[in-house]
C-alpha cells in the first residue's frame, strides 16, 4: 500500500466499493473529460478522502508521547491516587441484630466493661476522645500502648467502642483495657496464666467491672490449666454477679480437642464460638464438650459453647489509622460483649452488687439460650454453634419481659 501513497482514489460510479488509483498530478484537470471516461457524466467524480499512512502514524506517535509526559507528571504529583474507602461488617450488625437497637438510644451508657488483652492503641482516629482506663501487666507504662501482633487488643476494642467508618456496638461503655498478653518470636500473643488470672482479678477488684471480656482463645498462647489461677479468678468473678465472656477457641476442624478454650470452661461463663456471613459455623471455631473436669455432666443454660456470634471477616481498627479484617472467636466474644453492655444499660437490675451471687447470669444466660437462632430447630444445643446464633434484640426484649432483681 505504501507504493500508492502518491495515487488519488476515484470510486466507480457503479459500485463505490471499487475504486481506482488516479495519478494525483491528473487531479482537476480536464474534469469533465474524465467524467465522460469513468462513466460519472454527467457529474465529476471526487476523490475519496485518506489519511496518508506516514502521515497517520507520526501522528499517533506525538499523540503517545504527549499522553505519556502528562501521565507522568499527574503521578509525580500524587493526583492518580484515590483513596477508597474500606470495607465493613455490616452483614455481622444485620446478622446479630444490632441494627434494631438504633431507635432504642442505648450505647452502653453507664455498663463498666474490662477488657484482658494484649493492649489498644489509642492513635486510630476512630478512637478521638475515648477515654480508657489502662492497666499494663506487661511492662509499665501509664499510657495506653498494644503490645500484641497485629494490635489484637485493638481490633477488639474497636468493635466494641469505634466512633466512626465501622462504628462500635457500645461506642458509650466505661471502659478498661488490660495488657496481660504480648507478641512473642513465633508471631502469636502469648503470656503466663498467672498474669492473665491477675488481669481478672484486677478487672473484679480494681475496676469494678460490670462485664469482663476475654478474647484469649484465639491466636493466644498461654498454656492455661482447667483447676488453673485463670479459672479461680474467673469463678471467684461470676460467683459475685460479674458477666464473663469468653472465646470458645479457634482449634475446630480435623485437630479439635473437643473442649472449649480455658477459662470458657467455667459454667457460668458465657463461652462464644463464631458463625460465618452464610450464617454457617466457622470451620476453625472449637467444639464443646457436656462433661466437666470431675466427670459429672453440665446442666443448661450452661451447655458449651453457649451462643455463636460474628466471627469471620471482621471489620475493625488497626494500629495507627488503618482498618483490618480479623476472624476468630475472639471477634465473636465482642459481639456478645456488647449485646450484654446494651442490656445492662437498659435492665441495670442484673450489673452486678455487693451482695450479687450468679443467679443474676443465670437468668440472663436462660433467656440467651431461649432467644439464640437454632440452625436445627429440633436441637436444644449442638457441640459446635451452642444454643444458636446471636440475636441480640431477640434477647433484650426477653428479658424486658422477666421481671428480675438480682
Amino acid at each position: 500500500m505504501s507504493d500508492l501513497d502518491n495515487f488519488e482514489l476515484l470510486p466507480e460510479p457503479e459500485d463505490s466499493r471499487i475504486l481506482s488509483a488516479i495519478d494525483p498530478s491528473a487531479v482537476g484537470f480536464q474534469d469533465g473529460w474524465r467524467a465522460e471516461v469513468t462513466g460519472w457524466a454527467p457529474y465529476q467524480p471526487t476523490p475519496v478522502p485518506r489519511m496518508r499512512r506516514k502521515r497517520f502514524l507520526a501522528t499517533n506517535g506525538i499523540f503517545f508521547a504527549i499522553l505519556v509526559i502528562v501521565l507522568l507528571v499527574v503521578w509525580n504529583s500524587g493526583l492518580l491516587f484515590i483513596e477508597l474507602s474500606p470495607p465493613k461488617s455490616e452483614w455481622a450488625m444485620e446478622q446479630s441484630q444490632f441494627d434494631e437497637f438504633s431507635e432504642t438510644g442505648l450505647s452502653g451508657e453507664g455498663v463498666k466493661v474490662c477488657m484482658v488483652d494484649t493492649g489498644i492503641d489509642l492513635s486510630h482516629p476512630a478512637f478521638t476522645g475515648l477515654e480508657v482506663t489502662f492497666k499494663d501487666m506487661i511492662g509499665n507504662s501509664n499510657s495506653p500502648l498494644d503490645y500484641g501482633y497485629v494490635a489484637h487488643g485493638t481490633l477488639m476494642a474497636g468493635i466494641l467502642v469505634s466512633g466512626e467508618h465501622q462504628m462500635g456496638i457500645a461506642p458509650n461503655i466505661t471502659l478498661a483495657v488490660v495488657a496481660a498478653l504480648g507478641a512473642d518470636d513465633e508471631n502469636m500473643n502469648s503470656g503466663s496464666e498467672d498474669t492473665v488470672a491477675s488481669a481478672i482479678l484486677w478487672c473484679q477488684d480494681e475496676f469494678n467491672a460490670d462485664i469482663i471480656s476475654l478474647s484469649l482463645g484465639g491466636e493466644q498462647q498461654v498454656q492455661m490449666q482447667t483447676e488453673g489461677s485463670s479459672v479461680s479468678a474467673v469463678r471467684r468473678a461470676v460467683d459475685s454477679g460479674i458477666f464473663v465472656v469468653a472465646a470458645a477457641g479457634n482449634d475446630g476442624g480435623i485437630g479439635d480437642d473437643g473442649l472449649v478454650s480455658v477459662p470458657g470452661n467455667v459454667p457460668r461463663v458465657i463461652t462464644v464460638g463464631a458463625s460465618t456471613q452464610e450464617q454457617t459455623v466457622w470451620a476453625n471455631s472449637s467444639s464443646g464438650s457436656q462433661t466437666l473436669s470431675d466427670g459429672t455432666s453440665r446442666q443448661s443454660p450452661h451447655l458449651k459453647p453457649e451462643v455463636i456470634a460474628p466471627g469471620e471477616n471482621i471489620i475493625s481498627t488497626g494500629a495507627g489509622d488503618l482498618w483490618y479484617s480479623s476472624s476468630g472467636t475472639s471477634d465473636s466474644t465482642v459481639f456478645v460483649t456488647g449485646a450484654l453492655s446494651l442490656i445492662l444499660e437498659a435492665y441495670p437490675q442484673f450489673k452486678p452488687t455487693a451482695d450479687s451471687n450468679g443467679d443474676c447470669i443465670d437468668h440472663v444466660k436462660t433467656s440467651l439460650k431461649e432467644t439464640s437462632l437454632k440452625y436445627q430447630p429440633s436441637v436444644e444445643h449442638d457441640n459446635r454453634w451452642g444454643y444458636g446464633q446471636l440475636q441480640a434484640f431477640d434477647w433484650y426484649q426477653d428479658l424486658a419481659l422477666q421481671p428480675w432483681t438480682c
